[in-house]
């Protein structure tokens, strides 16, 4: 009986720094969306192209960590799992071709305060069972209220045809309890050369449109003003005259407009 209570504590404990470490995995999760999303919407407006056609997150359940940690023979410490699991917190990038990959690649790689810690490239070294994908191991800084702490995250990049192919196998892998028929195992490796083909095409679709668009070009009157971050035209040159707005109304300090004293701009 007298071992009870330290057991107890034991298990609070461990159940505290358990929690602590899922909370730091999802803010390093939360660092490299947020990170990705600023990539995506800059990149956008400067090259008037996107090159990331959706973004996902997903945190690894207790269940599922603890099961990984218990086939890989991790010990079950903070340290350890820190050391030896590197997909916790992941982050899955999908693009809408092959080139678009590997310049989102570039940009993540680019972040001074991110460090690549490993790069698996299943795309030009696909599985053995059809599966394409870039994955980057990558560690981020996420700043807590005591300290900084190093945090890994798994980056997975790979096309929309890919992800689809990535999405079916998996689910007929959890269908069968991973027992699949050879059958669907030679099925899957041809939809996976199927994905490729089609990946190359649409690349090669698009190059096309693209160069066709460069050799068209006209001068656009309007620019890049499509952001809604842009003012409008007349707002700038009304501005430049002298009547910001058009109606002489001004933000400088005491100034109220219309509004009254108490108005807040909208």
């Amino acid at each position: 009986m007298s071992g009870e209570p330290q057991v107890g504590a034991e298990l609070r404990a461990l159940r505290e720094h358990f929690t602590r470490l899922m909370m730091t995995y999802r803010f390093g999760m939360d660092e490299v969306m947020t990170k990705i999303t600023i990539l995506r919407d800059e990149f956008a407006y400067a090259h008037e192209y996107n090159p990331i056609e959706h973004v996902s997150s997903r945190l690894k359940s207790p269940e599922s960590l603890l099961a990984k940690a218990r086939r890989k023979g991790v010990d079950l410490t903070i340290e350890a799992l820190r050391a030896e699991i590197f997909d916790i917190a992941g982050v899955r990038v999908t693009c809408s071709f092959v080139s678009d990959i590997y310049k989102v690649r570039d940009m993540i790689a680019a972040q001074q305060d991110l460090v690549v810690l490993e790069e698996r490239d299943y795309i030009s070294h696909p599985k053995g069972n059809g599966y394409k994908s870039l994955h980057l191991i990558v560690e981020v800084p996420v700043f807590l209220s005591d300290r900084v702490q190093p945090v890994v995250v798994e980056i997975q990049i790979r096309t929309i045809a890919m992800d689809f192919w990535a999405s079916l196998e998996h689910k007929i892998y959890y269908k069968y309890d991973k027992a699949v028929p050879q059958r669907l195992l030679d099925e899957l490796k041809e939809a996976s050369l199927a994905a490729s083909a089609l990946d190359e095409k649409m690349e090669r679709l698009h190059d096309e449109v693209l160069q066709h668009s460069r050799d068209t070009a006209t001068e656009h009157p309007e620019g890049k003003g499509a952001s809604p971050f842009a003012p409008s035209w007349d707002l700038l040159d009304s501005y430049l005259r002298g009547t910001p707005g058009g109606q002489g109304a001004t933000d400088a300090p005491g100034s109220e407009g219309t509004g009254g004293a108490s108005g807040v701009a909208g």
